[in-house]
């Protein structure tokens, strides 16, 4: 049965009246404009125009996926993150907005240096989400980015060809493959200790890739990696950036300055008031 736009979207957004985290039109009209990659002037534009039959199909079947439990950015492909659209597959994470709060805090302590040729490294890149945010605000900064997954680095160097970033990536487990060193190093590494999935949304747990999410010790293993490296790795006045599980702060602040007592480590709070952000700067 033909449908117009309108209906189409009326259609989905009944369908998705149950799902708790994706329901409003809103909603409805991000599935639309990246699946059949149109504006939202054109969906304004062609709100009463008839669909084409092959566009309604593929749009009815990933509002069921969705309404059968696929998160929206996995049924779709995609994901927007910093003003980017990213391609996103079960084998990345999702890029979630909190984290484009590190990405800011980045930006800012690098503005008086913006045209300088720094060396930036992101440390379990995923779908390379920051360290794209970053290259594209600051064009002149050589970006590498490293994941031990080789299917999350194949997403993140479409991500950077689509965009047409020059970012280097690297296959390593933290520093293993990792010989140089950096201006600026940011990370939003697995943080959840296991002991927490009982806590999660089911969502979360079925579909997002688990060697993202959950680390030993109490979501603390990669951080005591990272920082056992953290010194040599980090050039003169150099600095580094981390998003933090939002209960691990002060873990997170001591670990740090046992492996590093000469650097200097702070802490900040998300928007929302929450421990989420950590710099260590030498």
């Amino acid at each position: 049965m033909s449908k117009t736009y309108f209906e189409a979207r009326k259609w989905a957004s009944f369908a998705l009246k149950a799902n708790p985290e994706f329901n409003t039109l809103a909603d409805v009209d991000f599935i639309m404009t990246h699946l059949l990659n149109l504006s939202k002037v054109q969906l304004l534009i062609n709100n009463q125009a008839e669909m084409p039959a092959a566009d309604l199909q593929l749009f009815e079947n990933v509002v069921n996926e969705i309404v059968a439990g696929t998160p929206p950015q996995y049924a779709i492909g995609k994901a927007d993150f910093y003003g980017m659209s990213l391609e996103v597959t079960p084998d990345v994470l999702i890029p979630r907005v909190e984290t484009e709060e590190p990405v800011d805090w980045v930006l800012e302590n690098t503005e008086s240096r913006s045209n300088e040729p720094l060396k930036v490294l992101d440390i379990g890149t995923g779908s390379g989400a920051i360290a794209l945010a970053v290259k594209q605000n600051r064009p002149e900064f050589n970006v590498s980015a490293s994941d031990i997954s080789v299917s999350a680095l194949r997403v993140a160097q479409r991500n950077a060809n689509k965009l047409g970033l020059n970012v280097q990536f690297i296959e390593s487990d933290v520093f293993s493959n990792i010989s140089e060193e950096y201006d600026v190093i940011v990370s939003n590494p697995p943080y959840i200790s296991e002991s927490e999935r009982g806590v999660m949304g089911e969502s979360v747990i079925t579909h997002e890739p688990h060697l993202a999410l959950f680390a030993e010790d109490d979501g603390l293993a990669i951080y005591k990696r990272i920082a056992a490296g953290l010194s040599t790795r980090l050039l003169q006045n150099g600095q580094a950036f981390f998003e933090i599980g939002y209960q691990q702060q002060q873990s997170v602040i001591d670990l740090f300055v046992a492996a590093n007592p000469e650097l200097s480590v702070t802490a900040r709070h998300d928007v929302a008031g929450n421990q989420r952000m950590i710099k260590v700067a030498k």
